[in-house]
């Protein structure tokens, strides 16, 4: 099952270091039966896309909690065994396709990184920052917010996560 993990470029890089992506348990995002019925589609490929901007939103949360970090949004997508991801029932719309892993993940189980572009930097701090006022309803904000979604993800090999750290 290909599981979506959020992160953020330090988190990467502790990632990278420890060989696995922790510490369990893990949040990640996948294509669950509440995200098929929400994104009404059959499409495989469109719903690991939702499922993928789904971890995105949750790295954009992790940037505003870590004013430090790079204003760049990281999900690393990651294989793991059916059965080692599992959907929480009764989740809100907030947290469609959220799943948690009960364990830390080997980097190796990764297949890919997908990582803003320096470009996003300034669109993705300003949605980091309007985030909690999105969050409460304020629609100006939200428009903040979706201006960091208009970004593309820009897709990176596993063995390129040295040049992104670095």
């Amino acid at each position: 099952m290909r599981v979506y993990v959020p992160l953020t470029l330090p988190g990467l890089a502790q990632a990278h270091t420890a060989s696995e992506v922790g510490p369990a348990p893990l949040t990640a995002y996948a294509v669950t039966p509440g995200l098929r019925e929400w994104y009404v589609s059959d499409d495989i490929e469109e719903l690991e896309y939702a499922a993928l901007n789904r971890a995105a939103l949750a790295s954009l949360r992790l940037l505003a909690a870590d004013p430090g970090a790079p204003r760049r949004r990281v999900v690393v997508a990651v294989d793991v065994p059916d059965g080692a991801a599992s959907a929480e029932p009764g989740l809100e719309v907030a947290t469609l396709g959220q799943v948690r892993i009960a364990s830390p993940v080997p980097l190796a189980k990764a297949a890919s990184v997908h990582v803003d572009s320096v470009d996003a930097g300034q669109d993705v701090a300003a949605a980091a920052d309007a985030l909690a006022d999105a969050d409460r309803g304020d629609d100006d904000a939200q428009f903040t917010v979706d201006g960091a979604e208009d970004h593309e993800l820009l897709w990176y090999g596993v063995q390129e996560i040295p040049n992104l750290i670095g």
